[in-house]
């Protein structure tokens, strides 16, 4: 079970608690509001993660969120997600991740930096950072090619450290670097929305409307919930982690709390030490950065954040690759995918599935688009995320003889609650942010075309 809540927790934590909470400190304008966004953005993936328990002790298949989809509804629905984890969700995530780990790589030996252009072609530019990202999703998928023990090892290993790392981030924080005096500020006014801009070097407060508000909280939502994503790769995995009809669902509560937690801890941690104008206005969005700065100093500081995001996207990155390969290993299964993805290699794992994921994250890396197809695709992972949930009441109902080793917590509650507030986003990304979920819906219906060229040669 220990390998499997480090997978959730790994492949959650990325480099978005270093970064989000600047542009939600933005978007709300106050401290109170800020940490409400995090709260929040935890106890939704609680409640969704509590809901997976029951799916995954239906159904301990590899594919997880896709044989769900496939047993609740139909094989159209499951290759509806199937094909958006690949085309976007899964492998524009691994790629930005990648970047992520070499942009730092790249801070700390500047020659294999972003800056160091070696080709350029019109608009096209390939930097040895891309090729530093592109080398670590090589080294990965060849790492869990020869078997998902090596996979798991790693991520455990990374985990741990990385777990380590943000705790001792915070305790130093709250020991060292805070000040009464910026808490006590940071708090004056805690309540009070407002968005911030800055306008001839001045912080200027913009009074939130009631529907300006609800569209800085979908804006706010979509990046604490980004960071909080992902918790759901263990599903895909389920047939090669022992006794999983249990361990699956212990493991999703036990990682997504974790992750909460830590979460939850770094803000009230970046609130005690920045002022937080400073939090909002992060030189690029950098929170993390700054904060090291304040507790150890500049040099020191910027060192040790560049480590830790090294660490901890080198061990989401492996979570991500290690579970991305076992949904296109189903679909290929059913047919639906390329037919070599649905064979296992000698060690027992979908190599040619690892190794088409590897191929398609690398060319988003050179794309220098990822970061588009991300925000892009949010509105759809919340999308999947309410109709596999629905599910739940669906197969309650349609399919009550199979034995339920977990049952949802609050059925039907929590479950109902998660709908609609998911639901409720989801439209507000639509109203707020169409330049995103447009696309992103977008990418969902163009599934629909290729699930009938698939039928069709199947």
């Amino acid at each position: 079970m220990v390998d499997a809540t480090m997978i959730v927790a790994g492949s959650m934590i990325g480099s978005g608690i270093f970064i989000v909470s600047a542009e939600v400190a933005r978007s709300m304008g106050s401290s109170g509001w800020m940490m409400a966004m995090w709260v929040l953005a935890g106890v939704v993936t609680l409640i969704a993660a509590l809901s997976y328990g029951e799916l995954s002790g239906m159904f301990p298949k590899a594919g997880g969120q896709y044989v769900y989809l496939r047993e609740a509804y139909n094989p159209f629905v499951a290759f509806l997600f199937g094909w958006t984890q690949f085309g976007v969700i899964q492998t524009g995530t691994i790629a930005a991740v990648a970047m992520a780990f070499a942009k730092y790589v790249g801070y700390l030996a500047p020659e294999l930096g972003e800056n160091n252009v070696l080709l350029t072609i019109g608009a096209f530019k390939l930097s040895v950072a891309q090729l530093v990202a592109i080398a670590s999703i090589i080294v990965l998928t060849y790492i869990n090619t020869k078997g998902v023990k090596n996979g798991k090892i790693i991520q455990t290993v990374f985990t741990f450290t990385k777990l380590f790392s943000l705790f001792g981030l915070i305790i130093f924080g709250l020991i060292i670097g805070a000040k009464a005096e910026i808490w006590n500020a940071n708090w004056a006014n805690a309540w009070v929305s407002g968005s911030l801009k800055v306008a001839d070097g001045q912080v200027i407060t913009t009074a939130l409307s009631t529907m300006a508000f609800f569209g800085a909280v979908a804006v706010s939502m979509k990046g604490t919930l980004f960071s909080s994503d992902a918790w759901n790769n263990v599903t895909f995995i389920a047939g090669e982690i022992k006794n999983p009809q249990k361990n699956i669902g212990r493991a999703l509560l036990l990682g997504t709390l974790i992750v909460t937690i830590i979460y939850v801890a770094a803000n009230l941690m970046y609130l005690a030490v920045l002022p937080f104008n400073e939090i909002a206005f992060a030189e690029q969005d950098r929170v993390g950065v700054a904060a090291a700065e304040r507790i150890f100093g500049a040099g020191i500081g910027a060192v040790t954040i560049a480590v830790m995001i090294i660490i901890s996207t080198f061990g989401c990155n492996n979570g991500l690759i290690l579970s991305g390969a076992r949904i296109y290993y189903t679909m290929a299964e059913d047919g639906l995918f390329f037919k070599k993805a649905g064979h296992l290699n000698k060690f027992n794992v979908p190599g040619y599935g690892l190794w088409v994921q590897c191929l398609w994250a690398s060319l988003l890396c050179l794309s220098g688009k990822y970061n588009d197809l991300l925000a892009m695709v949010i509105f759809g992972v919340l999308v999947f995320y309410v109709i596999t949930i629905l599910g739940i009441f669906v197969l309650r109902r349609t399919r009550p003889e199979i034995p339920r080793s977990y049952k949802a917590f609050g059925y039907p509650v929590l479950p109902a609650l998660y709908i609609l507030v998911a639901s409720a986003l989801a439209i507000l990304l639509l109203r707020y942010e169409p330049e995103y979920a447009l696309p992103g819906l977008g990418i969902i219906l163009l599934g629909i075309p290729l699930y009938y060229i698939a039928l069709r040669k199947k």
